[in-house]
């Protein structure tokens, strides 16, 4: 089963409404995947562990691809990452 680590900030607010969008789009696409929830300070913590991680502040990781997802939140080019992240799960 895939994985994936959705940050923010404080790990509350604006990471559960990205989560539950990941989420809704996963089932839609039929994707099986664990979703975790964190704190971006977190996130280190979990790159050996997930095969995607989605934050809605700047991160950079060399083992894991990272997807900014602003448009969660503002819903501009939400479609466009969540197509990414569709992609990054069917590998």
């Amino acid at each position: 089963m895939k994985k994936i680590a959705v940050a923010c900030g404080t790990g509350i607010a604006t990471s559960t409404v990205v989560t539950m969008k990941i989420k809704e789009a996963l089932e839609k696409n039929n994707i099986k995947a664990d979703v975790i929830q964190c704190k971006v300070a977190e996130i280190g913590q979990y790159e050996d562990n997930v095969d995607l991680i989605v934050t809605t502040t700047s991160y950079e990781s060399k083992k894991v691809p990272v997807i900014r997802a602003i448009s969660f939140l503002t819903g501009i080019g939400m479609e466009s990452d969540i197509e990414k992240i569709i992609e990054i799960l069917k590998k």
